[in-house]
């Protein structure tokens, strides 16, 4: 790497880049249209690279549920959060919980929840090994709910910071609030990765 090089990438952009040393594709797969599709690859090398445990997650925005199965993989538990009613970023706009839910059924782990993160986040005090949030790509609502995933897990992950600046943005603030340290993998329409070093270290 030349010094120009490494004085970009550690001291000029204001996110670290994220590089997979590993990338592995999950045994189980939901076939679904996702615009999530390939950063399957990269979920077992961030959990490798952070020290992740493996019990919990949450994901906010389950749409059609094709990150819900590539996070059973990996995690015993996962709770997914939507009001499965689509929003203004979305195509679909039509209720799906039931279809959802039906297509999700071979997959126990998963918990599937109707509801807006709003409501959620009131009364959820649990901690999460891995946070999803994957909602309306506006900047109010990805820093509140990011901000309560980032203050309730081990890691955080939000899709679309290439693809959506607010998202960007509130991510970037996110974790200038929290002090944690922010990555990003600008493929497949950009992954931010929020890490909470500090409790992973008292693990």
């Amino acid at each position: 790497m030349g010094l120009r090089t490494y004085i970009r990438e550690n001291f000029i952009l204001d996110i670290k880049p994220f590089k997979p040393k590993n990338l592995r594709r999950p045994a189980n797969m939901l076939e679904v249209v996702s615009a999530w599709e390939g950063l399957e690859l990269i979920i077992a090398d961030i959990i490798d690279q952070f020290h992740l445990g493996n019990e919990r997650c949450i994901e906010f925005g389950v749409e059609f549920g094709y990150s819900s199965v590539v996070f059973s993989n990996f995690f015993q538990s996962v709770t997914g959060v939507d009001t499965f009613e689509g929003d203004e970023h979305t195509v679909n706009k039509s209720e799906h919980f039931r279809d959802t839910s039906a297509r999700l059924a071979p997959y126990p782990n998963i918990h599937l929840v109707k509801s807006d993160y709003r409501d959620w986040i009131k009364t959820d005090q649990n901690r999460y090994d891995l946070a999803h949030v994957d909602i309306v790509h506006n900047y109010k609502e990805t820093f509140e709910c990011g901000l309560w995933a980032a203050q309730h897990s081990d890691c955080t992950i939000f899709h679309d910071t290439e693809s959506f600046p607010a998202v960007r943005q509130a991510v970037k603030d996110i974790a200038k609030q929290t002090g944690q340290t922010l990555y990003n993998y600008p493929k497949h329409f950009g992954l931010g990765i929020l890490v909470d070093k500090k409790s992973i270290s008292t693990k």
